[in-house]
């Protein structure tokens, strides 16, 4: 079989999906060991049986709803390439704008910065390769996560310390800003999403009955472990604007809510009240 009768034969197998045509280039190069424009310039070259097998297994994984990103253990974020696999969430894009405003805030001050929730470590490890001076701590429940943060760290050459904790309980310092991207889905509607989300770790999803179980204690917790005037960064649900505004008015001041590329409310920042 032809690169050309492979591609086209791999799009009719999961045409229903959206992203069909992006998914099958994504799997080709991945096997192939190649990028697009060679899969676009040699559509006659033919596969080898094993090539031929591999492509194949990871459609069916495809059509069994395996995000494309667990197959190839990667995803690109802020302009670096990240390994991911079944144990961390898939950075978004979403996600980006609240590291860029972050380094917006930050610039290129001295500071210490906590990623609590870190998973796949997208976060704290482009704050890093965009903010030199930061000393920048990520944490995280699961080990395994961890592990997938401490190969992202070594992989993109950035110099960050990881650990393990159940939100602040194993952080001993104090902080000038705290960032997270919590699970925030609210659990009933879980099961309601797309295969490939549901085959996402439910941990890193299920932020309680009403999705703000880890703000709740986030925004409670958070002043304990922040410096004075420290800030907390917040990525939120599209509609849970209101609610962790409300939770943070107790503490914080000078609330900051950013959008999407859709438009949604996606991020809060907020800065610790005092003198």
């Amino acid at each position: 079989m032809t690169i050309e009768e492979c591609i086209k034969q791999g799009i009719n197998q999961i045409k229903e999906k959206e992203d069909a045509y992006w998914i099958i280039y994504l799997l080709a190069t991945h096997i192939l060991q190649v990028d697009k424009t060679y899969i676009l310039t040699h559509p006659e070259q033919v596969l080898e049986e094993k090539e031929e097998k591999d492509f194949q297994e990871a459609i069916q994984k495809i059509k069994q709803g395996i995000p494309v990103q667990y197959i190839t253990n990667k995803q690109e974020f802020m302009d670096s390439c990240f390994y991911v696999n079944q144990d961390v969430l898939i950075p978004q894009p979403d996600t980006e704008i609240l590291v860029e405003e972050v380094i917006q805030l930050i610039k290129q001050r001295k500071v210490n910065i906590l990623d609590l929730c870190c998973g796949s470590g997208c976060i704290g490890i482009s704050l890093k390769k965009f903010l030199k001076d930061a000393n920048i701590v990520l944490s995280d429940v699961s080990q395994k996560a961890i592990e997938v943060a401490k190969k992202n760290a070594v992989l993109l050459n950035v110099d960050v310390q990881i650990i393990q904790s159940n939100l602040f309980e194993n952080i001993k310092e104090k902080y000038d800003m705290i960032v997270s991207n919590p699970p925030y889905i609210e659990t009933n509607v879980i099961s309601t999403l797309s295969q490939e989300v549901q085959n996402e770790p439910h941990i890193a999803l299920d932020g309680g009955e009403d999705g703000l179980t880890f703000y709740r204690k986030i925004i409670k917790e958070a002043p304990n472990y922040l410096n004075k005037k420290g800030y907390l960064c917040l990525e939120i649900g599209f509609n849970q604007k209101k609610a962790v505004i409300q939770l943070l008015q107790e503490n914080f001041e000078n609330m900051i809510t950013k959008q999407d590329l859709a438009g949604n409310d996606r991020v809060i920042i907020a800065k610790m009240k005092g003198e």
